[in-house]
């Protein structure tokens, strides 16, 4: 990291830089308090702080909606390609309890994610300020990604197998399923659920758009060392080609 990230994002971003720093750090506590309840098996939306908090973060979310779109240039753009920012800042579980509305602890629990998906916008643009050039961010971005997603998805398949698949004994099973399904290569750990399947085929379709962009990062790597090394030899043999010429031209003046 080249500088700390407040001075980068004072300094480079304004405002912008604060409020996605700001909505990263209130992502992770989502993340936290999502991980703690699950592991403990608590009952999230029967806790008034959690839902209040839930509130204020995508309040939160939705005035850096109404700011973005206050200072862009061309407004109809921006609402075209950010709308779904729009959508995932609603608080749909605060809105849920005031309608009274009942589902199931499954579904629920899926919607806790719906904010996340703001924060893992948030935290690819943060990740992406403290690399050094464009490819490195590109690689670092996608590859935080990658990881963030097989956690949650992870987290959700515990969530929905571990009570009704006797090969998900603990959360350890969920993330050695997560990780082998995402890198195509599958585990003895099948699906039962409707959720599950769904969330083993979106894996595996994302470790195959997501794992080629590492071998085109490593490739451009090389690529440009092997660029630096033939620069480097070309001034080396231009250094030493004049060098020669001065010595001719010194001999030549005796």
């Amino acid at each position: 990291m080249r500088m700390a990230l407040s001075d980068f994002a004072l300094r480079k971003k304004g405002i912008y830089g604060i409020l996605h720093v700001i909505i990263l750090l209130l992502s992770l506590f989502l993340v936290i308090s999502i991980s703690i309840d699950t592991f403990k098996g608590i009952p999230f939306y029967t806790q008034s702080l959690y839902m209040e908090v839930q509130f204020w973060i995508c309040i939160l979310f939705l005035f850096d909606f109404v700011l973005e779109f206050a200072l862009s240039k061309n407004k109809g753009h921006y609402v075209a390609t950010h709308f779904i920012f729009l959508l995932v800042a609603i608080p749909y579980q605060s809105i849920i309890a005031y309608m009274g509305w009942t589902f199931s602890p499954e579904v629920t629990y899926m919607i806790r994610f719906i904010p996340l998906v703001r924060g893992g916008y948030a935290l690819a643009i943060v990740v992406g300020w403290l690399t050094y050039n464009k490819a490195s961010s590109l690689f670092v971005s996608y590859l935080t990604m990658l990881l963030a997603t097989v956690y949650f998805a992870s987290l959700a398949f515990f969530v929905m197998e571990h009570k009704v698949n006797p090969l998900v004994h603990g959360y350890g099973d969920a993330l050695w399923w997560a990780f082998m399904d995402v890198t195509t290569v599958g585990s003895n750990i099948i699906a039962v659920t409707v959720t599950g399947r769904v969330l083993s085929v979106l894996l595996a379709a994302l470790g195959m758009m997501m794992f080629p962009i590492f071998t085109v990062y490593v490739t451009s790597l090389i690529q440009k060392k092997n660029k630096e090394k033939e620069e480097y030899y070309e001034q080396m043999e231009g250094s030493a080609t004049q060098g020669k010429t001065t010595v001719r031209q010194a001999e030549a003046a005796k």
